[in-house]
């Protein structure tokens, strides 16, 4: 039986016994109210207790079938043929010691490697970007990797332990694997938002192991980021006569924060901006797809609510880590190219910071390439554009 039908099954079998426990409950209430005799009572608190306990047994079967059957699609041609000497691959690998997982999809397992990081802290796009840059895999053997915390590496270790020198020594070990297992001394490497700002950490600490660095919504000076974004919400939100936002904005204060739930008050005016943004004209395909994404067979039940929940508590231990990295101060040479794709209407990572930092970069190679009709997730806005100019400047085309 496939995992769709199987889970189907037993996900009704579930919501039958939950009528059912809800109708005897009902039942025992009539029961209490007619006050029928102890022991009937008895029995029907008894076979309640019976039916919720099947209930949750059936339950934890569903996420256990869900977890073990993840996987990612078989690379295929526009006739649905599994390619020849493609790669297609869900895999948990270890990584100074945690248990992280990553997808390998590409239709020549001996095309060059690229390593797509993720944005958050905590966040996962190993389907994501399946659907959205999969043309890619033509080119090359693209790696997506769940970073600790995130997705199904949520457990991989203690959420409060997480610093930022983690991922880039997690990172490194993943890049060793990657030159080991296929025999390739340097890949490539491109990073969205937080991940952009991990990808000139991991060039600049192993350039020997990178033959470029794309870094798309880039990520330069944490704190001014934050602070931007908080006045930037507040500013559209005047112009719009938004004063309930308004105030709740006011109560919560200008960033930094280093306490309580920092993801969900940063969230505050994340969401404001993405829907702004979302709702300019000059920005194509502006919606995400969140629900297609976390529900994809490369994650399981658990996984689905790790997509979101680790996200929360990574960013909350990580992002406070971050405030004070400035990559204007710490990181102006790289010796190794990099590249720039920005979105001209990106108001979540303010462009003008980029440019500050693009002047300041030193390094082999670099280039500033705008999308000019992307906000912050330019690889979502303008895929067939990013793909093309990924393949430009990293000499695939």
């Amino acid at each position: 039986m496939g995992k769709a039908v199987l889970g189907v099954v037993v996900l009704l079998a579930d919501l039958v016994l939950l009528v059912m426990l809800v109708i005897n409950g009902i039942r025992w209430g009539v029961y209490v109210k007619q006050k029928k005799d102890g022991q009937t009572i008895k029995r029907t608190v008894k076979r309640n207790g019976i039916y919720l306990l099947v209930g949750v047994c059936l339950f934890g079967i569903l996420i256990f079938i869900t977890q073990i059957s993840v996987s990612t699609p078989k690379v295929k041609d526009s006739d649905g043929n599994t390619i020849d000497g493609s790669i297609a691959e869900l895999k948990k690998v270890e990584l100074n010691g945690h248990n992280e997982w990553i997808s390998i999809r590409g239709e020549n397992k001996d095309a060059p490697i690229l390593l797509f990081l993720a944005g958050g802290p905590g966040g996962s796009q190993l389907a994501a970007t399946r659907f959205s840059l999969g043309e890619l895999e033509q080119h090359f053997v693209v790696v997506n990797w769940d970073q600790p915390g995130s997705g199904k590496s949520a457990g991989c270790m203690k959420t409060k332990d997480i610093t930022v020198n983690t991922y880039i020594e997690d990172g490194i070990a993943l890049t060793e694997y990657l030159q080991e297992r296929f025999g390739q001394k340097k890949i490539y490497l491109v990073g969205e938002s937080w991940g952009s700002a991990l990808g000139i950490f991991l060039a600049s600490r192993k350039p020997d192991y990178y033959a470029g660095v794309i870094g798309t919504g880039q990520m330069v000076a944490f704190k001014e980021t934050e602070t931007y974004d908080y006045q930037k919400a507040m500013e559209i939100a005047k112009e719009k006569g938004d004063n309930d936002f308004i105030k709740k904005l006011e109560r919560q204060g200008e960033p930094p924060y280093y306490s309580g739930n920092i993801a969900m008050t940063s969230q505050t005016y994340y969401n404001y901006l993405s829907t702004y943004m979302m709702k300019n004209p000059e920005i194509k395909n502006g919606s995400y797809h969140t629900f297609r994404d976390m529900l994809a067979s490369e994650y399981g039940l658990l996984d689905s609510v790790n997509y979101l929940l680790g996200l929360v508590r990574t960013f909350n231990v990580v992002y406070p880590q971050l405030y004070d990295i400035d990559l204007r101060k710490d990181y102006t040479k790289v010796e190794v190219p990099v590249y720039f794709f920005l979105g001209r209407h990106d108001i979540n990572a303010p462009t003008a910071v980029a440019e500050d930092y693009y002047k300041l970069l030193n390094a082999p190679k670099k280039e500033l390439v705008w999308f000019e009709h992307s906000g912050h997730s330019v690889w979502v806005n303008e895929p067939d554009l990013f793909v093309a100019e990924t393949l430009r400047v990293f000499g695939q085309k």
